[in-house]
């Protein structure tokens, strides 16, 4: 079954996934289960020896102070009189340790989990294609691997025992008080359906606003993410104050919503509160009644009064309880959508590994693509070969499936139709890390990580030397720049390349794609933002690469394509115009038109100096 956001919003988890939340919570104890098994039963053992204090002090009470022999016992047993005081004393300190090692095994698994889980996601979203980086915003997964998993441990670590706790001891009191007088017991007891109702109706009606809210927070640290890696156009349009009362809006959204869901307890919390204090009223009417007719003891009465509040309390912590399941339940949703997600794009089952060096030989056979979420055609019978060392140069309008047709070689998407083929296979048979390995990639928008000038470079290849390194950035035209930087090239690069120029950040970016020696280097308008000069530079460069090497280059400069062995002209993702330099001015078509209004602009900027 293919996982969708729309399914997991609206399924119940097991239908979906296939697992229910509890049993997904289960499989993710491996290595702990054995501990939190133990710690269950240290819930359930220190609970029951709650009952210790009342037993020992009934005991007391009625041989020792009200019973009608209790002179006599003091007298003649008054070692037995300390040795329950011990008992008291002994039990209470044995309870305290066991709920000290207790809550420690509790956090401990639920940390374990919380670090393995966070881990996993993170390998899942590391892996996910294209498509799931265009379906899911970046605030919303980055509250599902922090807020969402924190519920997710809080589930683990305090809901599960407090949920233990309070049936544990309620029902370690109950079968104490039937044992003593059932008719006291049944008296006492006889409100828990009432409030078990209370409970329920109020789950019902705080499960839809805790989804509310986990989609509300969400949105608010996406707006957050957004306008903070933004900051630079924010400030550019002087938009500072637009976005401060945009995010107001979303975090008084946020708030009132929260605001809403806390009421909503609030609401019920009265009669579950009026109803647990019924029960010293009950005992006081009905426990009174016995006493006076002698069918109740003061020692039973005064354990029915020192233990009524391990039946209160247990029915005030259900609400608090079912409120936290609901946060669990709505965020555990989330995390399970991606932790069970699966790429669209992934290793065909079978594919050998192939660590040959690959030829570079690229071929397109009539390949069509449109997106998943739209029909509208972005490629349409896209035809033609770049042979190994060549250089095949793209240009054409903006929109019209440059980039889109080079995001099929490394198959960040598929083509609906046709084949991309790499030395002659294809690139669906090889292995995605086999097939990204030999395949250089140099964007526009270049996104530089916040580590220094060496290590951005040596990002695809790590085990490179400095030497290398420098090489590389020599090939790119960027060694002068970075020499003449106080630190080098261990000059720290701040977030997404924050302090270096455009045409900067992109003669890095162009280092980075050929320190892993590719057999197939793209570049998608890599030299957009340097100038002539430069790029005369980086082309003479490319020319001489010490590794073979096909180039297949996005580009709107005529001096850019000029000397590349194959021009493809694209219009409305159709090839319109094939050829080389001299051949396409020979065709009069839209090349030679660039080449005129290009030249053109270059003689009259010549004139007018």
């Amino acid at each position: 079954m293919k996982i969708t956001k729309a399914s997991v919003k609206t399924a119940d988890p097991k239908k979906v996934f296939g697992v229910s939340r509890m049993q997904w919570l289960w499989l993710n104890m491996k290595d702990c289960r054995v501990l939190y098994l133990i710690a269950i039963a240290g819930t359930i053992t220190y609970n029951a020896l709650q009952l210790t204090v009342p037993v020992f002090s009934r005991r007391i009470v009625d041989e020792y102070l009200t019973g009608p022999d209790a002179s006599q016992n003091l007298l003649l047993h008054r070692d037995r009189f300390y040795r329950l005081l011990c008992l008291m004393a002994g039990f209470t300190i044995l309870r305290c340790i066991i709920v000290y090692f207790d809550c420690m095994a509790y956090e401990h698994v639920s940390q374990t989990v919380l670090y393995r889980v966070r881990n996993f996601l993170y390998n899942k979203i590391e892996r996910q294609d294209m498509n799931f980086y265009n379906t899911y915003r970046t605030g919303d997964l980055m509250t599902r691997v922090t807020g969402d998993l924190d519920a997710v441990r809080h589930m683990l670590a305090w809901v599960i025992r407090m949920i233990v706790e309070a049936f544990s001891l309620l029902g370690a009191v109950s079968i104490y008080f039937l044992w003593m007088d059932w008719r006291m017991a049944l008296s006492l007891l006889s409100i828990a359906p009432c409030i078990f109702l209370i409970i329920w109706i109020f789950k019902l009606r705080v499960a839809p606003m805790h989804a509310l809210l986990r989609e509300k927070l969400a949105h608010m640290n996406t707006v957050a993410q957004e306008n903070i890696s933004g900051n630079r156009v924010v400030k550019a349009f002087a938009r500072e104050d637009y976005e401060i009362r945009q995010f107001d809006d979303v975090n008084s959204d946020y708030r009132d919503t929260n605001k809403r869901t806390a009421f909503e307890w609030l609401r019920f919390y009265p009669f579950v509160e009026g109803l647990a204090n019924l029960l010293p009223v009950i005992l006081l009417l009905v426990g009174g009644l016995f006493l006076i007719g002698g069918s109740l003891t003061m020692g039973e009465y005064v354990a029915f009064s020192g233990l009524i509040w391990a039946i209160a309390n247990p029915m005030r912590q259900l609400g608090n309880i079912m409120n936290e399941f609901q946060r669990f339940s709505a965020a555990s949703r989330k995390v399970m959508e991606i932790y069970y997600s699966e790429p669209e794009i992934r290793d065909l089952p079978g594919v050998e590994p192939h660590t040959d060096r690959f030829d570079g030989l690229v071929e397109f056979r009539d390949v069509s693509f449109h997106y998943a979420d739209s029909s509208l055609p972005i490629l349409q019978h896209i035809s033609f070969t770049a042979k190994p060392g060549e250089t095949v140069a793209i240009m054409g309008e903006t929109g019209c499936g440059k980039t889109s047709l080079i995001h099929l070689i490394p198959r960040f998407y598929e083509p609906t139709a046709g084949v991309v083929l790499v030395d002659g296979r294809n690139v669906r048979d090889y292995r995605l890390q086999d097939l990204r390995k030999q395949i250089g990639l140099a964007t526009q928008d270049v996104l530089l990580y916040s580590d220094s000038i060496d290590g951005n470079i040596a990002y695809g290849d790590s085990t490179i030397s400095h030497e290398e390194v420098v090489r590389f950035a020599r090939s790119s035209a960027a060694d002068d720049f970075i020499a003449k930087m106080p630190e080098g090239y261990d000059t720290i690069v701040g977030e997404r390349g924050v302090g270096l120029s455009g045409g900067q950040k992109q003669r890095i970016s162009l280092a980075r794609a050929l320190a892993v020696r590719p057999s197939i280097l793209i570049l998608d308008d890599t030299t957009s933002a340097v100038d002539l000069e430069t790029e005369k530079e980086i082309q003479e460069s490319l020319t001489k690469l010490p590794f073979p090497c096909t180039k297949i280059i996005i580009a709107q400069r005529i001096s850019t394509t000029r000397t590349a062995d194959q021009i493809l002209i694209m219009e409305h993702g159709e090839i319109t115009e094939q050829g080389t330099h001299e051949e396409l001015i020979a065709l009069g078509g839209y090349y030679a038109e660039l080449v005129k209004l290009q030249t053109g602009q270059a003689q009259t900027g010549t004139e007018e100096s």
